[in-house]
């Protein structure tokens, strides 16, 4: 066979191979690579913006610090909603949010989905944030191939990962990296209370991802943890009830 000829071939076997690695939990960060991921999740429940920042925290907690760069991440994170996704499921209740994350989260309002695309642009652009968070939804025309290309290539060019909330939407065309369907899934029964909530747990797909192959897991936060397990395995399919993240819904002012 001639070199060339083998050389090719060597390229698409390994290619293949990167392509056919399935995703864990903090891949994506161990890769060093800033992603921005699309879930697409149901208005009627908190799935999305719980496994968002699930995903978002997970590769927040694996990503490696350089040398003189603090152990402890301090950056802000930026949270940004269009005013149709808060009256669909409310606004980030803080309380309820990681103990760490609760004073960091800054979080805006956009009366349309071109000002929610400024802020999510601007977000990643910011190297004092650590992850950008959106959500928005249906399928806004403002949101196209074009908009979504130029949200992929500034968090890629600036080192922050985005992650956008579509609630009630159809796929259409992205440049997302990775893409997921996400609902809620029951979680274990508690283990000293079998009255208390579960933790949060989701079923995801993630249905077309750069360098991975499609696959389905359950999700679950165990204290500052992510799981996951392949999704039809016996332990995934003996849960009890479902949880979500704890939302309130704005206030008669706000609207």
């Amino acid at each position: 066979m001639p070199f060339e000829t083998l050389s090719q071939t060597c390229d698409v076997a390994a290619l293949a191979a990167r392509r056919s690695t399935r995703w864990q939990t903090g891949l994506a960060a161990m890769q060093g690579a800033p992603c921005h991921s699309e879930i697409f999740a149901s208005g009627r429940e908190a799935s999305g913006a719980g496994a968002a920042l699930a995903l978002a925290l997970d590769d927040w907690r694996h990503a490696p610090r350089g040398e003189g760069q603090e152990a402890e991440d301090r950056r802000a994170v930026l949270w940004v909603q269009t005013r149709e996704a808060v009256r669909i499921g409310g606004i980030p209740y803080r309380p309820g949010l990681p103990r760490d994350l609760r004073h960091r989260v800054i979080h805006v309002l956009a009366e349309k989905t071109e000002d929610a695309l400024f802020a999510l642009e601007e977000g990643v652009r910011c190297h004092e944030i650590a992850f950008v968070i959106g959500e928005m939804a249906g399928n806004p025309k403002a949101l196209d191939f074009t908009a979504s290309r130029r949200l992929t290539l500034s968090a890629e060019r600036h080192g922050v990962p985005l992650y956008l909330v579509r609630l009630d939407a159809a796929h259409d065309l992205s440049s997302a990296r990775m893409r997921w369907d996400v609902v809620a899934s029951p979680s274990p029964a508690p283990r000293w209370n079998a009255t208390a909530p579960g933790t949060p747990s989701w079923r995801a797909e993630l249905f077309r991802a750069r360098g991975h192959a499609p696959g389905q897991w359950v999700l679950r936060g165990e204290e500052s943890r992510l799981l996951a397990e392949r999704a039809g395995s016996a332990e995934t399919e003996a849960h009890g009830s479902s949880a979500g993240l704890p939302r309130t819904r704005p206030s008669a002012a706000g609207r």
